[in-house]
């Protein structure tokens, strides 16, 4: 795993760089997240800070009033380094913890964004060092007009932090923000490519969300070959989402961890279907639409709406806005749905509700699958990062020839009989 430090004097705009780098996908841990953790109400850093400087620095809340000690710490050096010698020790615990998470998760990336890294001397902990730097003045108005500070405090905050330049002959990698939000983009999007080339990582993913195997009653693929016809078609995961059951997506995702998300496509009372991702524990059929969803997002999951515009199985819409208020994903290109102009509402019914897009092939054959995709940045496997993926997601892909529904058929007959029940 490549453990890359991310770094910059106040407002340079390092923070921003790494709340974009984790909506691509990337493992980032944000020092101000790890710092509120480490002084939230009824902790141990909370209440040494309370015995250190007082009870003016509580707010009547009993959280920390942050502006109160950064007055004081501020005006005085030694008051600032009896502050850090409540956090810092307590915050590099924490990340040291998270870091070792995302090694046993197998991330190829880990970023830590860490304001004071060279004025602790914690460089040599991390196997690169990236540094955000801004102009003088324009970190100076930023702290003033966006933050709010005075320009004395603004300076005073400058002054107490190490020199740009000494940084920059320090650093790895030095990503200069001086102009547009969108030049910051821009060369933030450059960096994390030149990383996750040295990461060994892939840049993108491709998914199919909506794969069925024979743990389906209309389905004979076995679950191994799927996972092989997948990977020879380029995806790199897949989702099975087997008719109301969600034994062979937990076994195969067991086996392969990486490669598969383990779904269940759920037939409501409603006679509509409903797919959990990531789900734990399998989800009755004929459960009603919106408990369906409640019960996905209580085992963590993320409710994904197929083909809401289908006869049938989407009700021929009935249901669309109502659900599509409830789910975290639309399927806007089903490769089974006949004709395929029915994808285009749902495209619509996204943008109404401001979901997410995803796709599938639906497939319940070995030649459908990765027939339709959607392209994301490379991310581990878990619910709240393919959220933050799809939300930069392309879709590609084709309607199948919908002989492929014959294959169905076949697969419904075939297993009534003798020898040939489901998985």
């Amino acid at each position: 795993m490549l453990r890359v430090a991310l770094t910059g004097n106040v407002a340079a705009g390092k923070t921003a760089v790494a709340r974009a780098w984790a909506e691509a996908g990337v493992a980032v841990v944000i020092a101000d997240d790890l710092a509120r953790r480490v002084v939230s109400p009824g902790s141990a850093g909370l209440e040494d800070i309370r015995q250190a400087f007082g009870d003016e620095v509580i707010a009547p809340d009993g959280t920390l009033d942050r502006d109160s000690l950064r007055r004081v710490v501020f005006e005085d050096v030694e008051e600032r380094k009896r502050l850090e010698g409540i956090l810092h020790p307590r915050i590099w615990a924490l990340r040291s913890a998270w870091l070792e998470e995302q090694r046993s998760a197998g991330e190829p990336l880990a970023v830590s964004e860490i304001p004071l890294l060279f004025e602790t001397g914690r460089e040599g902990d991390f196997d690169l060092v990236v540094l955000v730097d801004a102009p003088e003045e324009e970190r100076l108005r930023r702290l003033v007009e966006i933050r709010g500070l005075s320009r004395e405090e603004a300076s005073s905050i400058m002054g107490a932090q190490m020199d740009p330049a000494l940084k920059r002959a320090r650093a790895d990698i030095v990503l200069d923000n001086h102009g547009s939000l969108d030049d910051l983009s821009a060369r933030a999007a450059a960096v994390l490519a030149e990383l996750r080339e040295r990461a060994g990582a892939p840049s993108r993913f491709r998914l199919d969300l909506h794969v069925h195997t024979a743990g389906s009653w209309d389905c004979l693929s076995e679950p191994r070959e799927v996972l092989e016809r997948a990977m020879a078609r380029g995806l790199d995961r897949i989702a099975i989402t087997d008719h109301n059951r969600l034994g062979v997506g937990l076994r195969m995702a067991e086996e392969h961890p990486d490669r598969i998300i383990p779904g269940e496509e759920v037939k409501t009372a409603e006679g509509i279907d409903v797919i959990g991702l990531y789900l734990s524990e399998e989800i009755a059929e004929g459960t009603p639409a919106a408990e369906t969803v409640e019960r996905i997002r209580d085992q963590g999951g993320i409710a994904y709406l197929p083909h809401p515009y289908a006869a049938g199985k989407g009700g021929r819409g009935r249901y669309a806005d109502e659900l599509g208020a409830l789910v975290d994903v639309v399927e806007v290109f089903n490769g089974r749905l006949h004709p395929g102009r029915l994808n285009l509402p749902a495209e619509e019914l996204a943008s109404r509700h401001g979901c997410l897009r995803g796709a599938g092939s639906d497939a319940h054959t070995l030649f459908e699958i990765g027939s339709v995709s959607v392209q994301v940045p490379s991310h581990p496997n878990r619910p709240e990062a393919l959220l933050r993926a799809l939300a930069s997601g392309r879709i590609e892909g084709r309607t199948n020839s919908s002989l492929v529904h014959l294959a169905s058929t076949w697969a419904k007959v075939r297993k009534r009989l003798p020898g040939g029940s489901r998985l």
